[in-house]
C-alpha cells in the first residue's frame, strides 16, 4: 500500500493531504457504502430465505 504525504504550511502545521489516486478512491467507495447502511439502518430486515427469493425472482440466482 502507498502512503500519502502531508501538506504543512510555513509553521509545520499540517493542513492538508495527498494521496494515491487508488487509496482515495477506496476512500470514497468506503464512505459511499456507509451512507447507504446509514440510509437503511431503519429498514425491516428481511430473512435469508426471504432474501433468495427475491434474488430467484429478479433472475440473479
Amino acid at each position: 500500500m502507498e502512503t500519502g504525504q502531508f501538506v504543512v504550511d510555513r509553521h509545520g502545521k499540517k493542513t492538508g493531504v495527498i494521496l494515491p489516486l487508488r487509496e482515495y478512491q477506496k476512500l470514497q467507495e468506503d464512505l459511499h457504502d456507509l451512507a447507504i447502511i446509514a440510509e437503511r439502518r431503519s429498514e425491516k430486515p428481511i430473512s435469508a430465505t426471504e432474501m433468495k427469493r427475491r434474488l430467484k425472482k429478479d433472475g440473479v440466482l
